[in-house]
């Protein structure tokens, strides 16, 4: 059976067809952003009002400095455009799952998932970010592989199913990503498409993995904040492997 699966609602829609390969990830989401006729408000999405907060498992990168000065040289190249970017210093993230509202978990339910999750994690592994793509509602980077994040995901809603709460979306609807912009209006894609077109030439940038967050996201204005409560180490590697281009 396959780890992914399609869904509408998803962007892309359709999974790439080979996990592990970046080349095979990064044509298949530029092959999505680039078809886009229109792209959409990012900000207008039922229940992230700003000030609205919720518990989500997420990728943070506060100490990958190629990777925060890449991703401000495309914000830079990019700011005639009128997004909003994401916060390079400290807001760049992997959003991986949502756990839910402060109104349906408390505290010590979270507690119990995080000590439930750091049993069930995989291995630390090391992404790459691949060209520039998009999204509707954002420009990002493409990230690769997409298996061990996937894995990363399972996991982590196995832990959440074990503890009682019930993931809002599977597994198989995942599609890995990392924003460095959001739209904040709805617009003709092309101009978006051309400009993010000519950044695709870039370096790509390795980012090692070896934790992950659980954290009070919150929605301060055009930008994502958040606190971490619990951070969990991922189990360590068997042997260190390379990233397949």
């Amino acid at each position: 059976m396959p780890l992914l699966s399609a869904d509408p609602a998803a962007f892309p829609a359709e999974p790439p067809v080979d996990l592990d390969d970046l080349a095979c990830i990064a044509a298949h989401d530029w092959a999505a952003f680039s078809a886009l006729p229109e792209m959409t408000d990012h900000w207008s999405r039922p229940g992230w009002a700003d000030g609205a907060r919720a518990y989500y498992w997420m990728l943070a990168f506060p100490d990958a400095s190629a990777l925060t000065e890449l991703a401000l040289h495309c914000q830079e190249a990019l700011s005639p455009l009128g997004l909003d970017p994401v916060p390079a210093r400290d807001g760049l993230h992997i959003t991986l799952a949502r756990v839910g509202g402060r109104d349906t978990v408390t505290h010590g339910r979270l507690d119990v998932l995080a000590q439930t999750a750091a049993r069930l994690l995989p291995s630390a592994f090391t992404l790459r970010t691949v060209p520039l793509a998009g999204s509707r509602g954002a420009v990002r980077f493409t990230v690769g592989p997409w298996r061990p994040l996937v894995q990363l995901h399972a996991a982590l809603l196995q832990a959440g199913r074990a503890e009682g709460i019930t993931p809002p979306k599977p597994t198989a609807h995942f599609r890995p990503h990392l924003s460095i912009a959001y739209n904040n209006r709805r617009r003709d894609a092309r101009p978006v498409v051309d400009a993010v077109a000519s950044l695709r030439s870039r370096l790509a940038v390795d980012v090692d993995v070896a934790e992950v967050q659980l954290v009070e996201l919150r929605r301060d204005g055009v930008t994502y904040r958040w606190d971490v409560l619990e951070s969990l180490p991922l189990t360590a590697p068997d042997f260190v492997g390379q990233v397949r281009q």
